[in-house]
C-alpha cells in the first residue's frame, strides 16, 4: 500500500521535473525575436524528436504517478471500511 504512494510521487515529481526542464531548455535557446537557434539543420532535428519524445515520457510519467497515487487512496479507502464490516457480521453471529 505504501509503496503505490511512494511511487506515485516518484513518478509524479520525475515527470514534472522532465516537462520542466525540457521547456525551460527550449525557452533559453531562443532569441530575443523568438526564435530558436541551432548550430546546425541535424541538431534542430534531432533536439526537436527528442525532446517530443520526452514529452510524451513525461507524461505518462505523470499519468502513471496519478494512477498509482488514485491506487493507493483507493486501497486506503478499502483497508478502512474492511474492520466495520467485519465488526458487524461477528456481532450477527453472537446475537
Amino acid at each position: 500500500m505504501v509503496a503505490s504512494l511512494v511511487i506515485g510521487i516518484l513518478f509524479l515529481v520525475l515527470g514534472l521535473a522532465l516537462r520542466y526542464w525540457i521547456n525551460r531548455r527550449k525557452f533559453c535557446r531562443r532569441t530575443p525575436t523568438g526564435a530558436e537557434s541551432f548550430s546546425s539543420y541535424e541538431k534542430s532535428v534531432v533536439i526537436k524528436f527528442i525532446e517530443r519524445v520526452g514529452k510524451w515520457v513525461a507524461y505518462a510519467l505523470i499519468i502513471f504517478g496519478l494512477l498509482s497515487l488514485w491506487v493507493y487512496s483507493r486501497e486506503k479507502k478499502d483497508k478502512e471500511n474492511l474492520p466495520q464490516k467485519v465488526k458487524t457480521e461477528k456481532s450477527l453471529l453472537y446475537q
